[in-house]
């Protein structure tokens, strides 16, 4: 990079996921959800629920007011799927503060429904999951993880176009686990975690069935080229444990990183949470190229200065200011000395992102987030 180039945010964000050493520290807030929809004005059901606007377009609205590097990964393709599944949606509740919507998939196996509601000032929540019955159920989930013969561009063209050089752009690739089931099973965690002893066999099937589709999707993502794509997901080694992480998830991440290098493109892990021994094993048995949020205790157990020191040569490390007791509840101050206490711990020599230990909370104030940017922008040179 010649002596005193400025890099577009994409640029500086793809050389910092790759674990190189770009004009200086990028600075990039996780607001994917709920600081858009704020900024919108609007209620939120009306962006979740109506796609009014899109949560992508509010995503690059807000990274044009804050000036951050932004990390766009919105953009999927259109999977066409050998699969004769029909829904339909009733609406149970239509209120001024939430709507509660059932939707119900016909498979020729049976009926699955699940119910979620929308919120005026919050993302959704599904309320009832579709698997209530494993046994039951499973001849009707093969369904959604029939075959993909083909895929439809036209929405990532148009995110790609509208993104230029404002984000790094990604797309995601699901694994296997309880980070990606927890949508599933009615009743959570109990309720995969009875069905790994009870039902062994059903739970193998499902995983084989995500990792088969897992990985027809990362050939497709491949062949697209994003910059990057972010695979994992909330609560990776939380939800489930390290040793259930290794038997239902690793395999594929293992795979669809070695896949990730031979094309050429960047690979990143996303899982709130518990991540140090994440952070181990990404570094020490895959390919993977970078890992977010590393989150601070107590929701976490990540040392930022300790996670460059042990696993920096490998992974770019991107995080991990707290973001509540910092981000929402802190003043300016306390943000400026927390994001250089970040820097130092983790900058040196690239690979680090400057960011949050996963999603700021709607309340986060402006000049914070500001803040922020201003401490990169300024502090973060090498």
């Amino acid at each position: 990079m010649p002596l005193g180039k400025e890099l577009s945010p994409r640029e500086r964000m793809r050389i910092a996921i790759g674990n190189g050493q770009p004009d200086r520290v990028p600075c990039c807030p996780d607001i994917s959800n709920y600081i858009p929809a704020r900024l919108t004005g609007r209620p939120f059901f009306d962006i979740y629920m109506r796609n009014d606007p899109p949560l992508w377009r509010a995503y690059l609205d807000a990274v044009r007011y804050f000036g951050i590097d932004g990390w766009f990964m919105y953009a999927g393709l259109g999977f066409q799927r050998e699969t004769s599944i029909t829904a339909d949606t009733e609406v149970l509740a239509d209120g001024p503060e939430r709507k509660t919507h059932r939707t119900t998939w016909h498979t020729p196996d049976g009926d699955l429904t699940a119910e979620t509601v929308y919120y005026v000032g919050d993302p959704p929540t599904t309320t009832l999951k579709p698997v209530r019955d494993l046994t039951a159920d499973l001849p009707k989930i093969r369904h959604w993880y029939a075959p993909i013969t083909g895929c439809e561009t036209s929405t990532a063209d148009e995110m790609r176009q509208e993104v230029g050089e404002l984000a790094v752009f990604g797309m995601y690739v699901p694994l296997p686990g309880f980070q990606s089931w927890f949508g599933l099973f009615d009743g959570g965690v109990e309720a995969m975690t009875y069905a790994h002893f009870d039902h062994p066999d059903e739970m193998e099937q499902l995983r084989r069935w995500t990792h088969d589709d897992a990985i027809r999707q990362c050939e497709m993502v491949l062949d697209y080229k994003p910059d990057f794509f972010l695979t994992g997901g909330s609560g990776s080694i939380t939800l489930q444990s390290p040793d259930l992480f290794r038997h239902y998830s690793l395999p594929t991440l293992k795979q669809i990183c070695r896949m990730a290098k031979q094309a050429g493109v960047l690979t990143m892990i996303h899982s709130c949470g518990r991540e140090w021994d994440l952070c181990r094993v990404a570094a020490e048995e895959t390919d993977l190229n970078c890992i977010n949020p590393l989150e601070v205790p107590p929701m976490g157990d990540c040392d930022l200065a300790a996670c460059k020191r042990e696993f920096g040569h490998k992974l770019s490390l991107m995080g991990n200011l707290h973001t509540v007791e910092v981000m929402q509840r802190g003043t300016v101050r306390d943000v400026e000395h927390a994001a250089k206490a970040a820097i130092d711990a983790a900058a040196a020599g690239g690979g680090f992102i400057l960011s949050t230990g996963d999603q700021c909370p709607v309340g986060t104030p402006d000049d914070n987030i500001r803040k922020l940017v201003e401490v990169a922008k300024t502090y973060g040179r090498y």
